[in-house]
């Protein structure tokens, strides 16, 4: 019981600190304070704009929280009491936990951060592009260089190309006791020295509401990059076009070359991207966008339907990050559907699987039904 007054207590803050509550510990005290200096800020006792007090809250609440609480804490700071000088300070940047979200608000500001500030910055970026790619790299060259080779191997081989040990191997269980040999009612090939190339467009929307899928994207693309089985090809948009396929190979640089905020105009983009289809049967296109187009619908309606005709696997991802689905635009996630292409947030651990699934040409809904992703129209 006593446990309980004293997490309500806190939880309530220091308006509810009655006669009957017990007294807390000095620890208990230091988590408090913290507490109040956040989100009982009117008060005294809050963060002020002095960077003394930020600097000596961040190294309390690391002290108290775990890090996913400090990392949740530091995005409530930077949006309840719009403490932006914590990422304009380099003493303060290093105190930072790094996360998604926190990586994207500092993107943003890039434009704005002293010189000073900028390496401390980009080194926040790089420690958590690591993570990330620690994370990601083996899944996703696992999913990808499995379909590519399931994808290439041929179930109907010549005599001489027909791979006898895995065909025996697959075949075993056809033994024939009375004839003393094998049936084999599967042959094996030994498929193409190499898996078929695959091209992989990704298309990503850089206003500000897409800011934690830019990362993941920028990650992703880096890493399906280093496969010389995938021609990637990396474009940013808003109301103008960017390609950085050329900055693929570091994804920290990639992240620094671009411009978060600003508008949207897909139709531009798929524009673009169209004149990069030199194999389009043979092309995944990843658009990632809330789909809240700024530009002529007619035109967006218009290239989509070219690139599907073309055969192009165009996928539609309205998010890609661990936050869920965004605010979109429900008319063209509709249009899309008539099309075939469901639109759908997508979380970057399943994102390996869904590349499979496109590489291997597998129904999409079928899959996202196996997965319980929702669907939007």
């Amino acid at each position: 019981m006593e446990e309980q007054l004293k997490r309500w207590r806190l939880i309530l803050g220091a308006p509810a600190d009655l006669d009957q509550s017990p007294p807390l510990t000095l620890e208990e005290q230091g988590i408090d304070s913290v507490l109040e200096a956040l989100y009982d800020s009117d008060r005294d006792r809050g963060l002020g704009s002095s960077s003394p007090n930020v600097n000596r809250w961040l190294g309390d609440i690391r002290k108290y929280f775990p890090s996913t609480v400090v990392q949740l804490m530091q995005k409530d700071a930077l949006q309840k009491l719009k403490l932006h000088q914590m990422l304009l300070q380099p003493e303060l940047l290093e105190t930072l936990e790094p996360d998604v979200q926190l990586i994207g608000t500092l993107l943003s500001l890039k434009k704005v951060l002293p010189a000073q500030t900028r390496d401390t910055a980009r080194n926040l970026v790089r420690k958590l592009v690591k993570e990330l790619e620690k994370k990601l790299r083996n899944p996703l060259i696992s999913a990808v260089q499995g379909s590519l080779n399931r994808a290439s191997r041929t179930r109907r081989p010549k005599a001489n190309a027909i791979n006898w040990p895995r065909t025996v191997q697959v075949n075993l269980k056809h033994y024939q006791p009375s004839l003393k040999t094998i049936i084999p009612h599967q042959l094996i090939g030994h498929g193409r020295k190499m898996p078929m190339l695959k091209n992989l467009l990704l298309l990503v929307d850089q206003s500000g509401s897409m800011a934690s899928s830019m990362v993941y994207s920028a990650v992703i693309g880096s890493i399906m990059a280093s496969l010389p089985s995938v021609k990637t090809r990396f474009i940013v948009f808003d109301t103008s076009v960017v390609d950085l396929t050329d900055q693929l190979e570091d994804a920290t640089d990639l992240l620094f070359s671009t411009q978060l905020g600003g508008g949207t105009h897909i139709s531009k983009a798929l524009a673009y991207a169209q004149q990069h289809l030199q194999d389009p049967r043979n092309t995944i296109l990843v658009l990632v966008s809330d789909l809240m187009e700024g530009g002529p619908e007619a035109d967006f309606f218009r290239q989509v339907e070219e690139i599907k005709n073309k055969g192009v696997n165009f996928i539609s991802l309205l998010a890609l990050n661990d936050q869920g689905t965004p605010a979109y635009d429900h008319n063209i996630a509709a249009f899309l559907a008539l099309l075939d292409i469901p639109a759908f947030a997508c979380t970057p651990d399943v994102f390996p699987e869904l590349m499979a699934t496109a590489i291997e040409r597998k129904d999409l809904r079928t899959w996202l039904g196996t997965k319980g992703i929702v669907t939007k129209n």
